[in-house]
């Protein structure tokens, strides 16, 4: 969906929020036409330029149609959804715009389903296309509509390179779309794995808090050369018995930052393959359930 066809851009938040008012009521008017652009990014924006100018749309679009079915986002953009099952309005972003359109439901959730069964690279030698994917996060709060049944679990990544990848585009997405989402509102999730039993990492992001990643080791000492060494792998302090590296401002050579330090603890520590990372507690301030497909590992 990075293309927007023959339609022009809807440059006021009112007019967008008012043909998102249509396509909600009306769907069989607009349903299997391109996808309308309401806001064109500038090339090469910051994680917060782009929040900032997304929030006036998407706060015009929920005062005039109400809170979205589904919460959402893919590395190309946030992915928020008005859903039944007839049909589904969806506020995408593709890349340097985002897009206003509406779906058959079913079809529009098979294309998905198929995308994330069969999408991926087979192979650490692969390229990873984790960025292809229809969504990384998912959050349903019960919103206005109903959600499906189920959700689509993600492949597996092939490596452990690819879930570095993979969590720091999960990181650069929440920076840019949690906040326009849910406010202050933190996300979070536990990270382990079978390598390393009894070891957590801890990953979170609210906009006041900014981004935290830490591991656990209080069974590790305090000395001044363990010190150095957790230095070296990425962390920048130690609490109680963990280390953490803080982000206060995050944008995006920060979310690459933090997902090269977890990779580096995770190697240090024996991990080997991503099939012994498991995903825990993911939550967003204990509201609803929160889903992250987009990481490729088992919860």
């Amino acid at each position: 969906m990075e293309t927007t066809g023959g339609n022009q851009l809807i440059r006021d938040p009112g007019t967008a929020a008012a043909f998102a008012r249509a396509l909600h009521e009306t769907p069989g008017d607009f349903i299997g036409r391109d996808p309308v652009p309401v806001l064109s990014f500038e090339p090469g924006a910051s994680l917060r330029d782009r929040r900032e100018a997304f929030g006036a749309v998407y706060g015009a679009i929920v005062a005039r149609t109400g809170e979205p079915t589904l919460h959402g986002g893919s590395a190309r953009g946030p992915d928020i959804r008005w859903r039944d099952p007839r049909r589904t309005v969806l506020l995408s972003g593709a890349g340097t715009w985002a897009l206003l359109s509406v779906h058959d439901t079913d079809l529009l959730e098979a294309a998905e389903r198929r995308s994330f069964d069969w999408g991926g690279a087979w192979s650490p030698a692969e390229p990873h296309d984790v960025g292809l994917l229809p969504y990384l996060w998912r959050l349903d709060r019960s919103g206005p509509g109903e959600p499906p049944a189920d959700y689509p679990t993600g492949r597996p990544v092939a490596g452990l390179d690819h879930f570095a990848s993979a969590l720091e585009l999960l990181l650069a997405a929440w920076v840019e779309q949690l906040p326009v989402q849910v406010g202050d509102d933190w996300a979070a999730f536990t990270l382990t794995s079978s390598a390393d039993r009894g070891r957590r990492f801890h990953l979170s992001y609210a906009r006041g808090d900014g981004l935290l990643v830490s591991v656990d080791d209080r069974d590790g000492g305090d000395s001044p050369e363990r010190g150095d060494l957790m230095r070296s792998r990425g962390w920048h302090s130690h609490d109680r018995g963990w280390w953490q590296a803080e982000f206060p401002d995050p944008d995006r050579p920060h979310t690459a930052e933090a997902a090269r330090t977890v990779l580096a603890e995770l190697y240090a520590r024996g991990t080997s393959a991503p099939s012994q990372l498991r995903v825990r507690d993911a939550s967003c301030r204990d509201r609803g359930t929160l889903l992250l497909p987009g990481l490729g590992i088992r919860t």
